[in-house]
């Protein structure tokens, strides 16, 4: 029989894909409005909180809105409920409706914008534009009798320990004699109390992301048959999977400027885009980064990059990526949008594998504040 969730447990389910530690240091992610401790049966995943998606929210029975914009950026000072701001707010506490903004880590992690972006483009061979954030590692070290050295090393490489590459599952393996002396009170596996005890054990190594040190630690220790598991954990300068802000990757074949202009706009649904360069340079190795790029023109030209798709593009920083040499297609702010059916798509296969009673929405409403004439 299925369960219905409270707002934490969805939550928790969206922070396993999007922890908040991927957040540019002084965004303003999280709970924003509201309570995550009722039943929650529908979610709403929108770009931006409006009066208007608040008004979706009430008519799908929905009492969380996942946003990727924060409604709360800055400290306020006053709350006026005569105004628009002021209205969502009230509007959203009588419904019992929390506000929760995923905004960077959201732009950051593996599925999110900006991978999104690169797939609707038909990118291949991506790499991170501009790196923000690698994921600390750390080794795992543990005894195990020669008679469940195979279940414990299932569980945890199930638990996610020992990815390197593409390689999962991956251990090494020794073989001695592990020594023990039963103590009163105990209820050894092995061995009688007060002697001492020689078992033939298998020490198995394998690494982790710090992030999953509590999750492969559980699995292990319930895997384990002893009472008291010996085991070691050790911090690594080793790095893990590099995550950051943009994707640069390749085009399958090569094309104008002009002719990617239209791409972008088919392939992101927008009707117009400004393009800085000669509509006729020929373009294979894009960059692209959701939201405000105007900062990292710089990389996307170090990295090679032919064209930079982005947006908000500034005046003088359009005049700064003529002088490197750097088209730019600026399809608009807008089309982050594109986070709202992947992420409904990821969390409700996250809700459906947990078998909660809930259905995942993305918003059907165009918040995007400006027109094409």
């Amino acid at each position: 029989m299925s369960k219905i969730p409270n707002g934490h447990e969805i939550i928790s389910l969206f922070e396993s894909m999007y922890p908040k530690h991927l957040a540019m240091e002084g965004d303003k992610i999280g709970l924003q409005i509201g309570a995550l401790n009722k039943p929650v049966q529908h979610v709403l995943i929108a770009l931006d909180v409006t009066e208007e998606v608040v008004d979706e929210a009430i008519q799908l029975g929905a009492n969380v809105i996942i946003a990727h914009h924060p409604l709360i950026f800055n400290p306020l000072k006053a709350i006026h409920t005569d105004k628009a701001y002021g209205r969502i707010i009230e509007t959203c506490i009588k419904n019992d409706i929390a506000i929760y903004a995923a905004h960077t880590n959201v732009d950051v992690a593996k599925g999110g914008v900006n991978d999104l972006l690169a797939e609707a483009l038909g990118l291949q061979n991506t790499e991170v534009l501009a790196p923000t954030y690698a994921e600390e590692m750390k080794k795992v070290v543990v005894f195990v009798p020669v008679t469940h050295a195979e279940e414990v090393r299932k569980a945890l490489g199930d638990a996610g320990a020992g990815h390197i590459g593409n390689y999962s599952h991956c251990t090494f393996n020794s073989e001695g004699t592990g020594t023990f002396v039963p103590q009163e009170g105990t209820n050894p596996y092995i061995g009688e109390t007060g002697q001492l005890e020689r078992v033939e054990e298998v020490r198995i190594e394998t690494i982790i992301p710090a992030s999953l040190q509590r999750k492969v630690i559980k699995a292990m220790v319930t895997a384990h048959p002893y009472e008291e598991v010996a085991y070691d954990v050790y911090p690594l300068d080793n790095k893990g999977e590099t995550l950051g802000l943009g994707k640069i990757g390749y085009l399958q074949e090569e094309m104008t400027l002009g002719q990617f202009a239209e791409h972008v706009k088919k392939s992101l649904d927008v009707k117009g885009a400004r393009v800085v360069g000669d509509l006729n340079d020929k373009v294979r190795k894009v960059a692209v980064l959701g939201g405000d790029g105007n900062k990292y023109i710089n990389q996307a030209k170090f990295k090679g990059a032919d064209v930079y798709v982005t947006g908000d593009m500034y005046y003088h920083v359009a005049h700064d990526a003529m002088m490197l040499g750097l088209n730019i297609v600026d399809p608009g702010h807008n089309v982050e949008k594109v986070m709202k059916q992947g992420v409904q798509k990821q969390l409700q296969e996250k809700v459906d594998a947990k078998k909660f009673n809930a259905h995942i929405h993305a918003s059907q409403l165009h918040t995007d504040p400006f027109t094409f004439v």
